[in-house]
């Protein structure tokens, strides 16, 4: 996950992630058999981990749980838990970007995260652009009428489920696209 990006070209697909050789062959035989295993999104924030999922055939994505940081090992292992109950086979964790691009600490904090996830729980991890989602989850969470206290209890959960919906639909754009299009 520290290097490059590699662009992943199997099984028709072509989008931007980091993954290994093993992951690649992994997810195109996945999808040669005909099943594809769940996404699971993952908010990122200092106080709470958002969860979202995507169905089956990863086209929707929606809210899971919210859930109190208490540590780097016990965040891992209830992260292993739903990857177990949910059937996950990739990981998504919005990359908290600055607005000019560049990386601050919290960006280099989600990297270090998203690598212990990657070797603890052996799945492709992926890091997604998340700039604005947390805003975008607020504004949505505001015009629906719900109030203060019971948006802090949902936000993270929706800022995953916006960061996974904008993941699967690049990706579902990416497969679209005719092999010499850049």
């Amino acid at each position: 996950l520290g290097g490059s990006r590699r662009e992943f070209a199997g099984a028709g697909e072509a989008y931007g992630i980091m993954a290994s050789r093993a992951t690649r062959r992994q997810l195109a035989g996945m999808e040669a058999a005909g099943r594809m295993a769940r996404i699971l999104g993952i908010d990122w924030g200092r106080v709470r981990l958002g969860l979202a999922v995507s169905d089956e055939s990863a086209l929707i994505a929606q809210g899971l749980a919210s859930l109190p940081r208490s540590g780097e090992k016990r965040d891992a292992a209830a992260i292993a838990r739903y990857v177990s109950e949910w059937q996950v086979g990739e990981i998504v964790v919005g990359f908290p970007r600055n607005m000019d691009g560049t990386l601050g600490e919290s960006a280099r904090v989600v990297q270090l995260f998203a690598r212990q996830l990657e070797t603890e729980l052996r799945l492709p991890v992926h890091l997604w652009d998340e700039r604005l989602s947390t805003q975008a989850a607020e504004r949505t969470l505001v015009d629906a009428g719900v109030r203060r206290r019971a948006r802090r209890d949902v936000i993270d959960r929706l800022a995953a489920t916006i960061i996974l919906q904008g993941f699967l639909d690049r990706r579902r754009v990416n497969a679209c696209r005719p092999p010499d299009a850049t």
